[in-house]
């Protein structure tokens, strides 16, 4: 059966927060109050995943905010603030190393629909934006099972991934300008969260 991509990408789409948690604050909030066992288990439970260990214990010890997006809840349930790009129903779904859909992502950069090979406009245009739909879809489930913690400017920011086999490590989404998802590292091993808070996130890409 063929996919029907811009369907598949709008109903992704919508898993998007698009309200209050979603819009950045009009002043940055350098701090807030560490969060309770009770409101940690509370928005796990609401986002379906559990917070690997250290970030927990950054929320439960030090601060819902501070170095990284915060962690606050709303009218519309929990969320980080000031984060537009997470994709809440894709949190449960196992973060994807680069390395299992970089075939397919070549693929699917050979079959972009062409002008030159159409002789009719709207079919052109009806096959690319399938096309471009599926592209879309694609990008989304590059960032499944994690949270953009931390926002660097320039469409860079740093990913936690909270599901599958790479819980708890964090990369960086330098798709901005070398469209790669690349892992931090100290030391030639995988970055912890305290030691990432400690450290320049560009010192820790291994490009």
């Amino acid at each position: 059966m063929t996919t029907d991509w811009t369907a598949e990408y709008q109903r992704i789409a919508r898993g998007r927060r698009f309200d209050e948690l979603s819009r950045s604050p009009a002043r940055q909030v350098v701090a807030s109050p560490p969060l309770s066992e009770a409101e940690i288990c509370e928005a796990e439970a609401e986002l379906g995943i559990a917070f690997p260990d250290q970030y927990r214990e950054y929320l439960l010890r030090q601060s819902a905010g501070g170095a990284v997006n915060r962690l606050c809840r709303s009218a519309a349930g929990w969320g980080w603030h000031g984060d537009s790009d997470t994709n809440y129903d894709l949190l449960t779904t196992d973060f994807p190393h680069p390395d299992a859909y970089s075939t397919y992502g070549d693929e699917l950069d050979a079959r972009e629909p062409l002008a030159q090979d159409f002789s009719d406009h709207d079919a052109y245009r009806a096959a690319w934006e399938q096309w471009d739909a599926e592209y879309g879809v694609f990008q989304e489930h590059k960032t499944a099972g994690a949270v953009f913690i931390q926002e660097s400017g320039c469409g860079f920011s740093t990913l936690l991934v909270v599901t599958g086999p790479y819980r708890g490590s964090l990369w960086f989404d330098g798709r901005a300008t070398c469209d790669q998802i690349l892992p931090l590292n100290l030391g030639g091993e995988p970055v912890s969260f305290t030691d990432w808070l400690t450290q320049k996130s560009m010192d820790l890409v291994g490009w």
